[in-house]
């Protein structure tokens, strides 16, 4: 049985064609679903029920199923979780911030990148998402939206897995996310965040998309890198630095480079020096992430004077330099905190 969410119109009217059906009706079903909302065969009323029946036996309305969603006490966070068929769990989050309704999407379950900070590699990875997985976190937190006459503006790749793992299905949801008879969204919306996947990050150059491009950097060099990020000994950081640079030339994207600062392991003057030496002349943007608590892990977040010496560091040397605020931090829903855990404790830890 094929998911809806990840089929294009082209390959929707394939599919019915084959089942003897016109192909002209995927571009009806197609505006059921994405324009109307529509998640119900038996509610599409402009298909005859025959065809209706063959929809509902041959393609699925639902690769993800709603367990339960929790609410930062601010209410600028809500965390989404997911049941998947084969009954895995996964976890996205909607970050409100002034007129922009984002979403961060998880692209598998788990993460092969275990960076010692992150909550989503513990458990490392257990499988890929599809592409239908991947829009449909989209499309039913659109449809939350809608609720309150909202829509979701922004989709950041940021959740729990490494995108650049899961190259083809990544590149085919920002397709079908920014496709007009889908959700259509920008594709200078969409940001795709990577750990240093260098042979992703020259394919995701060169596939004609305007999409942003982040690394999860958290290190001024490669000694320090590979300690905090295991995977990052795959790949020298000066290769990773190149490729990136390579992606900026190539779509005429700024690039944002990802710091999470952890006290007395990366948060020294000194290491702020050096990753300003590390990039100076690119055109890029810093943004500095202190460290969300995660539990079981021995690690601490910096006293804010340390966090302020480190920006000022980076701002004196002409380094364009962020702050994220942390939003989600009381429902484990920022950066870092998204974890794979059993399912039985995930489901009673957001009762």
């Amino acid at each position: 049985m094929r998911d809806i969410f990840g089929l294009t119109e082209k390959e929707m009217a394939s599919e019915l064609a084959s089942l003897g059906e016109m192909p002209f009706r995927a571009k009806q079903v197609l505006q059921w679903v994405y324009e109307k909302g529509v998640v119900d065969w038996s509610l599409m009323t402009d298909l005859s029920k025959a065809l209706r029946e063959s929809l509902a036996k041959n393609f699925s309305l639902d690769p993800l199923v709603l367990r339960k969603t929790v609410d930062s006490k601010d209410g600028e966070t809500t965390k989404f979780l997911w049941e998947l068929k084969d009954g895995k769990l996964v976890e996205s989050v909607l970050i409100y911030s002034s007129d922009r309704r984002t979403v961060c999407v998880s692209s598998q379950v788990g993460c092969p990148a275990r960076c010692a900070f992150c909550a989503s590699g513990k458990e490392g990875l257990l499988r890929n998402l599809s592409s239908a997985e991947i829009v449909s976190q989209v499309f039913l937190i659109d449809q939350f939206l809608k609720k309150k006459n909202e829509k979701v503006s922004h989709v950041v790749f940021m959740g729990m897995g490494e995108p650049m793992e899961n190259y083809e299905e990544v590149v085919k949801a920002i397709q079908l996310l920014t496709d007009p008879k889908g959700m259509h969204l920008s594709q200078r919306r969409i940001t795709v965040s990577t750990v240093g996947v260098v042979e992703g990050i020259m394919r995701l150059a060169k596939e004609g998309l305007k999409v942003n491009l982040v690394l999860s950097l958290h290190a001024p060099n490669q000694h320090i890198r590979k300690k905090i990020i295991p995977f990052a000994r795959k790949y020298p950081l000066e290769t990773i630095l190149d490729a990136m640079r390579y992606y900026a030339e190539e779509t005429k994207r700024d690039i944002t480079y990802e710091y999470t600062l952890l006290a007395g392991i990366n948060d020294a003057k000194e290491h702020a020096e050096e990753l300003a030496g590390l990039l100076k002349g690119q055109q890029c943007t810093v943004n500095l992430i202190p460290y969300n608590p995660v539990i079981g892990l021995n690690l601490q977040r910096p006293e804010k004077d340390a966090i302020e010496t480190f920006r000022d560091v980076l701002v004196a040397k002409g380094i364009p330099t962020t702050w994220r605020y942390t939003k989600g931090k009381d429902i484990a829903a920022a950066c870092g905190q998204l974890a794979l855990q059993k399912e039985s404790d995930k489901i009673l830890q957001t009762s």
